[in-house]
This record gives C-alpha cells, sequence and structure tokens, in this order.
C-alpha cells in the first residue's frame, strides 16, 4: 500500500484518524463546555491512565471543543521541574489579554490582570508586559501562601470570564508531576470556583496515582473531580480504530488480520497506531493479510523497544534500573513490594528510597497498598527481551536471575 497515504501515526500525543471507545468521555466533557457558558455548575474532570491510552490526545480534543464553544482555554503541561505558578502566569496572561477585548469585561479584566501582577510579583514571575501596563491590586493574591492567592487570581478570571460571557477552561497533563503544595493550591481554587458559580472548567490528565494524590493534598477532591479511567479499548473498539481508518483510504484489512492485531496489542491505543503503521507499509496488495499482520510484529516491536520502552528506561539510574528489571522477572504484575525486595537481597525499607523515586519519575505507581506495577503497558516484556534474556546489553546491566 502507498506509504503516503498511511493514515496511521503513532508517535508522542499525534491524535489517531479514529478516536473509537472515548465517545462517553468526550460526550461528558462537551456536556460541561456547553453547561459552563450558561451558568451551569460542572465537576471538574481528571482522565487518569497508563502511558500509551490517549489521555494527552483527548486532553487535545476537548481544547479544541472548549474553543469551538467560545471558550478561552489554556494547555499547559507540567513538567518535573517548574512550580505550578511559573506555568500558570503566562497562560493566565494571555486569556486575560483575550479577554479584555470584549467591551462587556474591560473592567472585570483590568482587575484580573492587576491581581495577576500581584500574584506574579510576590512569587517573582516574569509574566510577560503585563507589569508595564497596570498596576498590582494590593491585598489580592498577593500574601505569599499559594492556597490563599490562587483562589483569590482564579476567581477574578472567572468574574472577567463571566461578564464576557465566555468560559475560562484550563488543561494540565501530566498532573503526577505537579507538586504537593501546587497540586492543593489548585484544588483550593478550583473549589472556590465551584463555590462561586463562575464559568471556569478544569480537565486534568494524569497517571493512576494522581487519583490518590489529589486526596492526600485534599480531602474534598474526590467530591471536586470527576475521575475517568482511560484504558485499553474494547475488542470491538480496537478493531474499528483499525479498520476505519483503512477503509477510509479505501482499503480493505481481513478480519484474521484484526484479530491477530488486537491480540498482539491489548488493545492499547498506542500500540495499536504502530501496528497499524506497520501493517500498512508491509501490505502489497489492497487489503492487509494475517501475514502481514504477523510480519508487522517484529517490525512493530522494535520501534516500540527503540522509541516508547527506551527513552522512558533511559531516564533511570543504574540502581533503578535493577529495580525494575527485578520486577519484570517476577512476571506480567503487579507485583509485591516484598517480593522485589527478596529478588534484590534486600530489605522493603531500605528499597523505599529507590522505589519512590522511580514513582517520581513515573514509571511505576501503587495500584493498591503493598503493591507496585509499570506505568507503560508491556515494559515487563522489553525489560525480558533486552535485559533479561540479552544478558550482553550495552547498559551495563546484569540480569538478576538466579536460574
Amino acid at each position: 500500500m502507498d506509504p503516503v497515504r498511511n493514515p496511521f501515526a503513532p508517535g508522542a500525543g499525534s491524535r489517531p484518524p479514529e478516536l473509537a471507545g472515548r465517545e462517553t468521555i468526550l460526550q461528558d466533557a462537551e456536556i460541561a463546555v456547553k453547561r459552563a457558558l450558561i451558568g451551569k455548575p460542572n465537576r471538574s474532570q481528571m482522565l487518569l491512565g497508563l502511558r500509551g491510552v490517549g489521555k494527552t490526545v483527548l486532553l487535545n480534543k476537548i481544547e479544541e471543543m472548549a474553543e469551538h464553544a467560545g471558550h478561552i482555554t489554556s494547555f499547559i503541561e507540567a513538567p518535573e521541574v517548574k512550580s505550578l505558578s511559573e506555568l500558570l502566569v503566562p497562560k493566565i496572561n494571555q486569556a486575560l489579554r483575550k479577554l479584555s477585548s470584549s467591551a462587556q469585561a474591560k473592567a472585570k479584566a483590568h482587575q484580573a490582570l492587576r491581581a495577576l501582577r500581584s500574584f506574579a510579583s510576590i512569587f517573582n514571575l516574569s509574566y510577560g508586559d503585563v507589569s508595564m501596563s497596570v498596576d498590582p491590586e494590593v491585598g489580592v493574591a498577593d500574601s505569599g501562601d499559594l492556597e490563599s492567592d490562587l483562589p483569590e487570581l482564579f476567581v477574578r478570571i472567572g468574574e472577567a470570564a463571566k461578564a464576557a460571557g465566555k468560559a475560562w477552561t484550563l488543561l494540565i497533563d501530566e498532573v503526577q508531576y505537579l507538586r504537593q503544595a501546587d497540586l492543593a493550591a489548585l484544588i483550593v481554587a478550583l473549589h472556590k470556583i465551584s463555590q462561586k458559580d463562575l464559568p471556569v472548567l478544569f480537565f486534568g490528565a494524569g497517571l493512576p496515582q494522581v487519583a490518590a494524590l489529589s486526596g492526600d493534598a485534599k480531602s474534598y477532591a474526590e467530591r471536586l473531580f470527576n475521575y475517568s479511567a482511560v484504558g485499553p479499548l474494547l475488542s470491538n473498539d480496537a478493531r474499528t480504530a483499525i479498520r476505519q481508518p483503512v477503509e477510509d483510504e479505501g482499503e480493505r484489512i481481513s478480519e484474521e488480520a484484526l484479530n491477530e492485531i488486537v491480540q498482539r496489542t491489548n488493545g492499547y491505543p498506542y500500540f495499536l497506531q504502530e501496528w497499524g503503521y506497520q501493517c500498512w507499509n508491509i501490505a502489497q496488495g489492497q487489503q492487509i493479510e494475517l501475514a502481514d499482520a504477523t510480519a508487522a510484529a517484529g517490525h512493530a516491536t522494535r520501534r516500540l523497544d527503540d522509541g516508547f520502552f527506551k527513552v522512558r528506561f533511559d531516564r533511570l539510574t543504574p540502581k533503578e534500573r535493577e529495580y525494575v528489571i527485578a520486577m519484570a522477572q517476577l512476571g506480567p504484575g503487579p507485583y509485591r513490594s516484598s517480593d522485589i525486595a527478596a529478588a534484590l537481597g534486600e530489605t522493603h525499607q531500605s528499597l523505599g528510597p529507590r522505589r519512590s523515586q522511580i514513582i517520581s519519575k513515573g514509571m511505576i505507581y501503587s495500584p493498591s497498598h503493598g503493591d507496585i506495577a509499570f506505568t507503560v503497558p508491556m515494559f515487563n516484556g522489553y525489560l525480558i527481551r533486552n535485559y533479561v534474556m540479552n544478558t550482553g546489553n550495552d547498559q551495563g546491566i546484569p540480569s538478576t536471575s538466579k536460574g
């Protein structure tokens, strides 16, 4: 088949040609977006799932929906090294500039810009040219306590959006990387907005541990957010995600090939895209056959090993790599922390700091007390292929196998 017309696009945050199986999440988001514009209350929404399930794709789609409905949007990807205030200030400045163009909202937007200057000044943050045009509003968002100041700033933004007949939608990806104090302040700010029925929406996305992190930050978080699980696609949805793009290009795929792809990928969206991409390029006729799907496995696995998996493994220190390899040798998981300790010949307590550091890097999480699992689907298979079966690897990490 013509590789130029290949409809599949495996990549970080790349939108698949067919968003199958996510209709409920998108419908809920669309309802929330429309309700905000008519002054109806909404819960904030948090999308939770492993790597490669399409959380970022969904956030991007929700942002697009919000903009189309008339919202002012601010999209942030939370890195591990920046504070929430650093991330928010330039985005809020942009949002308020847009709101200030409305004659009805000009006064409220000006007040919000003054509050923003107070906020940025107290936290020593740079925020563009706003410092040249407005004076700070003394006594508003300038205490230096983020849990006090952020709600006041959000209220000012919400009031400006309401005056303009619009809504402000804040979207944050990789929520698990927010510091606990920052996450707590965000939750307090969203709670204040909810109490005042202001047109501000929040959509977040993160790894499964975000629900627990939110609850630890503020006990009422479970009543503030709708937590939507974003997992692998069901069989019919996975098949649609492959078949529909192929047929949209005027080509075909056999049922046997579809079954093979769904079985190989376990329905994980990123892997489906990779398999679809390889199958299309391998197929010689106008239909993808079982032989094409079988041959695609080697190409797809190598691409995943060299990119999707390796880039995450490379972030780990040698001792952290030793820990995750020991996990993989115990099977597909989840894993008991005590079993990992036994495999490494150490105590559960002595491994605590190492385990916490790997969690903070977003590689593993705790699905339940005492259990550990990978945040990357099929990561154990990658480790077995490259660092257990192949003991002569170029990472300098010997196999921990005792066999």
